[in-house]
Formats: structure tokens, C-alpha cells, sequence
């Protein structure tokens, strides 16, 4: 019995102890919530000013010292610093802006909250300055008083066979906006540092080395110069490599890759100029066992200056390494120097004859009689090809049309037929009576050529001393 009785004494006790320690902590918060009833919570900051414990009367003189000595510090990307004055531009406190409406956001009884969080206020329009003076102080500040350096993206530099990065630059150019609002804003807050790189008042690159997109744009720059296109051209060589194709290459400010169009296409030109065959001169040996030199004509090879320029512009973009020919939008029958090859058709007009030569052997010749030089109607020198071949047409011009049984156009409606009306050939006929720049042959020579020419056939016009 004696434990017992112990036991409940012990009890009593605690019980008795526990309910005075909460009645003192009751006491002792309800006494703290009359103490913050005129005073402001732990950890209470206004605009800028620690207020945190201090009483509700005597804030006023608190914001007007701290307005007082105010100073903001601006802290430059390069790690200077420029100074801005409250006294600079006529800082003041504005008392009846009232932090008094902070008061009632502070309920007595829920101070112990301020403990663990943080009490941040903005009371708009607590100081108030002079706009004009703020705006010549920015004027003045150094940020702004430098000489400028723009900033650039990351840079792209060939060296050696490859293409590297090269760092961005930054520089040093401010957003005024930008500034001026981030300088009224710290004011109106207290603050008392700006960093203008943190708060964005610079002007950056789009894109660092750090950009996804800069990486990528310089694979596709390795990618392009890595293209090597070999030209076989006849019986010679053309080598296209990183050595031009870089200088065909350039890179925008969005970091997208230019490919110089109007350089690849100057390119595909000075490879027609070279190669093309098309009305070049042409030294002929004549079936009368001389040599003339012909000019002029549309026989010959020539290249597709615009197919051919698209083609390489899709060659460069995958970086091909290829053996081709380039897109031609004429060919000749033969790739050797002498392009006619040993199937063609020769006309001396100087001596109105023609020769018909096939796989290298005479297969006929005969008279003719070409266009009237006397009448403008001369027949042209060059190089041309046969056109097609036709039967049973009508040519028509001004004030003549004529019936033919075998027309074979060689230079527009300029062609070698018959013409049965005429009774001869060859001699001086064409001077006096002439064609309207058509070679006519008899019948019997223009039905074997007909039946054994085929189209493309080179046909050379010439004429020579006598």
C-alpha cells in the first residue's frame, strides 16, 4: 500500500508541473502578442529597412535615417563599381504613404510565425526623388560612358582542314531601359546593389559556346568542307576541295550555314568556260586536205550552268566525296579533243560542196547550192548538229514556202533538203541565185543522207580562200 500511495504522489506532481509550464508559456506568448501589438515581428523588413522588433511610433525616424545615408551601388559586368546618392537625386521619405497599413498585416497573436519566416514588405511610393536629377545621374554613370563594345555570337574560324569555335564576346552595351527601370525599382525597394549583369541590363550574344546550336553548326561546317567533288571532264580533271568551298561558307547571326550561291554558280561557269565546246574554234582538216578554222555554231558540249550549280550546293550540304560528271544540257557524240568524232556532215560553201562521212569513211558527197550572200541570206560558218529529221514538209518564209520530200534542220529553220526544182548545183549559183540560207541538194543526195544520218550528226559550215 505504501508503494502505492507513492506512486499517485508522483503523478500529482507531474501533472501539477506540466499545467503551470503551460500556463507560463501561454502567459508568456500572450504577453509577446501585446508586446507586438505596437511592434513590429522579428525579421520584419520594409522596403529595404530592417524594422524587426521596433516599435510602430518610432518607425518613421528609422526610415528617414536609412533614406538619409542611402546609397545604391552598381556593380558592372567587369566587376567595377559606380555609386548613386539618395542626396544625388533628392531621395526622401514619404511618411504619409503609410506603413501604417503594414500594421494590421501583423496580427498580434501570430508573431511566433516571424520566428521561422521572413517578413517582407514593398510599400509603393514610400520614397519618392526627383526624376529629373535620377535621369542626369544616369547620364553621368560610367556604364554608360564607355566606349561601346558590341557583343557577338560564338565565331567560327577555318584552320588547317577544320573549322573551330571561337568564344563570344560580350561587350559592354546597356540596355537604358533596362537600366533605368532596374535603378527606380532598387530605390523604390531600399536596395543598395545592383548588379547589371545579373538583372539583365546587358546586351548578350544569342549564342555561346555552350549552345546546342553552336556545336551543331560546327559540325555541319566540318561536314560541308569535307565534301571533295572530282569533275571528269573529257580527258582531263577537276578537283573541288575545302580549299574553295570554304570560302563559300558563311554563317548568319541565327548560327544557319550560307552556302554563297552566286559563288558556286560563278564556279560551275568558269567550268563551262573552260570545257564547254559549244561555238569554240575548231581547227578542221577539209576533205580538200586543208586546214580551216571554224567558228561559231551550237555543236558541242555544254554544261546546265543552274542544274549543275543545285546539284553542288546538295553535294557540299551532305559532305559527298564522289567521282560525276556535271549535268550537261548538251553533249557532243564524243569525249576525245576532237569532239565531231568521224560521223559528220562537212559543207564548203566557198566551194558549194558537201561531204558525207560515216564511221570515218566517205559514204557520199555531192554539189550544193547554200543561201544568197548578195540577198543577206548567206548561210552561217560553225559547228551544228542535226536537229531531226523530217519527210514530206512544207518550209514556209517571207514571201516563199516550198515543198521538200527530205528536211534535215541543222541551225533553227535552217536545214540541208532537197530541191528538185533546181536543174544544178555547185559553182557560183548560190551568189546569184541563192537560198534563203538553206543547203539544197539534189534528190538522189538528200534521200542517202536522209536514210543513214541520224540525229545529233555534227554538221560544219565553212569557208575558205580560193
Amino acid at each position: 500500500m505504501k508503494n502505492i500511495n507513492t506512486n499517485k504522489y508522483f503523478k500529482s506532481e507531474f501533472a501539477r508541473n506540466t499545467t503551470i509550464l503551460i500556463a507560463s508559456l501561454i502567459l508568456i506568448y500572450l504577453l509577446a502578442s501585446l508586446y507586438f501589438a505596437n511592434h513590429f515581428f522579428f525579421n520584419t523588413v520594409i522596403n529595404g529597412v530592417d524594422v524587426s522588433l521596433i516599435a510602430h511610433d518610432t518607425v518613421d525616424d528609422i526610415m528617414r535615417g536609412y533614406i538619409k545615408g542611402y546609397k545604391l551601388q552598381l556593380i558592372e559586368r567587369n566587376g567595377e563599381i559606380d555609386e548613386l546618392a539618395g542626396q544625388d537625386i533628392g531621395l526622401q521619405y514619404n511618411e504619409r504613404n503609410g506603413i501604417y497599413k503594414i500594421y494590421s498585416k501583423q496580427k498580434s497573436l501570430k508573431w511566433f510565425s516571424s520566428l521561422i519566416a521572413k517578413q517582407n514588405y514593398y510599400v509603393e511610393g514610400l520614397y519618392v526623388y526627383d526624376k529629373g536629377s535620377l535621369e542626369n545621374r544616369i547620364n553621368e554613370l560610367n556604364c554608360l560612358n564607355k566606349e561601346m563594345i558590341e557583343p557577338q555570337n560564338v565565331g567560327f574560324q577555318y584552320s588547317n582542314g577544320s573549322y573551330k569555335m571561337i568564344p563570344e564576346i560580350y561587350g559592354n552595351r546597356i540596355y537604358r531601359d533596362k537600366l533605368n527601370d532596374m535603378i527606380q525599382k532598387m530605390i523604390q525597394r531600399g536596395k543598395t546593389e545592383l548588379d547589371l549583369n545579373e538583372n539583365h541590363c546587358y546586351a548578350n550574344p544569342k549564342y555561346t559556346l555552350s549552345s546546342d546550336k553552336a556545336r551543331r553548326t560546327n559540325d555541319i561546317l566540318n561536314k560541308c568542307i569535307s565534301t571533295k567533288i572530282t569533275y571528269n571532264i573529257r580527258s582531263e580533271s577537276e578537283i573541288l576541295d575545302n580549299s574553295i568551298i570554304k570560302q563559300w561558307l558563311s554563317v548568319d547571326e541565327n548560327l544557319d550555314i550560307r552556302i554563297d550561291e552566286k559563288s558556286v554558280e560563278k564556279y560551275v561557269q568558269g567550268l563551262g568556260k573552260k570545257h564547254d565546246t559549244v561555238g569554240i574554234a575548231r581547227r578542221i582538216k577539209t576533205s580538200r586536205n586543208t586546214m580551216v578554222e571554224v567558228k561559231g555554231g551550237y555543236y558541242g558540249w555544254k554544261i546546265d550552268r543552274a542544274a549543275e550549280t543545285k546539284a553542288l550546293i546538295e553535294h557540299i550540304k551532305r559532305g559527298d566525296v564522289l567521282e560525276k560528271e556535271p549535268i550537261y544540257s548538251q553533249k557532243a557524240l564524243t569525249r576525245d579533243k576532237n569532239d565531231i568524232g568521224n560521223t559528220y556532215v562537212e559543207i564548203n560553201i566557198t566551194k558549194q560542196h558537201l561531204w558525207f562521212y560515216k564511221n570515218g569513211k566517205l559514204f557520199t558527197q555531192g554539189a550544193v547550192v547554200t543561201g544568197n550572200p548578195n540577198k543577206g541570206y548567206s548561210t552561217k560558218v560553225g559547228v551544228y548538229m542535226l536537229n531531226y529529221k523530217d519527210k514530206e514538209s512544207i518550209l514556209r518564209g517571207h514571201n516563199y514556202e516550198a515543198e521538200v520530200t527530205y528536211w534535215m534542220p541543222f541551225n533553227g529553220n535552217i536545214g540541208i533538203h532537197d530541191a528538185s526544182w533546181r536543174y544544178s548545183f555547185g559553182g557560183n549559183i548560190y551568189k546569184r541565185n541563192g537560198s534563203h540560207g538553206c543547203v539544197n541538194v539534189p534528190p538522189y543526195l538528200a534521200k542517202k543522207i536522209f536514210e543513214n544520218i541520224e540525229d545529233g550528226t555534227p554538221i560544219i559550215c565553212y569557208e575558205e580562200e580560193n
